[in-house]
């Protein structure tokens, strides 16, 4: 859209960037581009920053739409974006480097073999059940509990396969999240994300696999200040407001779906009493003198905000998310520290 005259430039072009940008060096210029975050990534945008284009990834759920308007089409869509990039309403997400798009990318990865696994798993238990075959010989998916498994045998020989299939399937998601987690300590150790790494394992709850996802899925902490990083992450109430009426209700869950599941396991390490362990210890070796008093003081707050919810009470629920949303703002406090 030319924004003097409002003439509108429309073209169909394929996925490759070299003919996006030949076809947007051929309009009259300066030229500005934005398009959706989603699943095309950010491969797009950095080739068009490297062409000397300016490109702003719009944060789809951030866009201004009509409530009246009810018809989506590809052209619509892309009229109505660069409407909103002439008027300069566009919120646009972070572009992240490649080696950083590919270290997020490795984390999800281990996050969707969690999920895999954890199907797996089901499938074998549940396959048992059907045959009312219970253990009860302690927590399950332990040592015992896999030399069990094993032990298990039908005289049904499709029953046998069925459930040996169900038995290889959980084996390769164990042996693929080995191998990924191998991988990510071996990233967190010496890469970008190092530093940030090791000052997030000071507070409890943080190990490497923790810290390192969330430094690699905000990437860039400088944009966040310790009041908005709990929006960013859906961990604030929603609210219906109108007048002297103010209804506040559960969290927003919007933004960065990854950070909040893992600032929500974190949290719930901090209800027990706080006793600093070997493994802590080790992680605050490798963290400067500042960034380990940091982690002290925030261990010891979230310790104490948990112990004053359950003196008065409070849902578990409801402290479990109010911890995890203060424990946001702790981690932002350490990323944000200079080295």
């Amino acid at each position: 859209m030319d924004g003097d005259t409002g003439e509108v430039f429309q073209r169909r072009l394929c996925p490759d960037h070299r003919e996006i940008v030949g076809w947007l060096g051929e309009l009259p210029g300066p030229v500005a581009v934005s398009y959706e975050a989603g699943p095309t990534g950010f491969g797009l945008a950095r080739a068009l920053a490297a062409a000397g284009i300016t490109c702003e990834v719009a944060a789809p759920s951030k866009l201004i739409r009509p409530a009246g308007d009810r018809v989506k089409t590809d052209a619509r869509d892309a009229a109505h974006l660069a409407r909103v990039l002439h008027l300069g309403q566009v919120t646009a997400v972070t572009i992240p480097s490649a080696s950083q798009e590919a270290a997020r990318d490795l984390v999800r990865a281990r996050d969707d073999c969690r999920g895999d696994l954890m199907t797996a798993r089901h499938r074998v238990s549940k396959l048992l059940l059907r045959q009312g075959i219970v253990y009860s010989g302690g927590r399950a998916w332990t040592g015992d509990h896999e030399r069990w498994l094993r032990a298990q045998r039908f005289d049904d020989p499709a029953l046998q396969l069925s459930y040996e299939a169900a038995w290889d399937a959980m084996l390769a998601c164990l042996d693929r999240r080995r191998r990924l987690d191998s991988a990510i300590t071996a990233m967190a150790a010496d890469s970008e994300f190092t530093p940030v790494v090791h000052r997030l394992g000071c507070i409890r709850g943080v190990a490497t696999l923790t810290a390192f996802g969330l430094a690699v899925e905000i990437g860039d902490w400088h944009r966040l200040t310790g009041r908005t990083i709990g929006a960013y992450v859906g961990l604030v109430p929603s609210e219906y407001s109108s007048g002297d009426t103010r209804a506040q209700g559960g969290v927003t869950k919007t933004g960065n779906g990854h950070v909040r599941r893992l600032l929500v396991e974190a949290a719930w390490h901090h209800r027990s009493r706080y006793r600093p362990g070997a493994e802590l210890r080790r992680r605050w070796d490798l963290a400067s003198p500042a960034a380990r008093a940091r982690g002290q003081a925030a261990n010891r707050r979230l310790h104490n905000r948990w112990t004053g919810f359950d003196a008065r009470q409070k849902r578990p629920v409801i402290a479990h998310v109010a911890i995890a949303r203060e424990l946001a703002g702790w981690c932002w406090s350490l990323a944000v520290m200079p080295d």
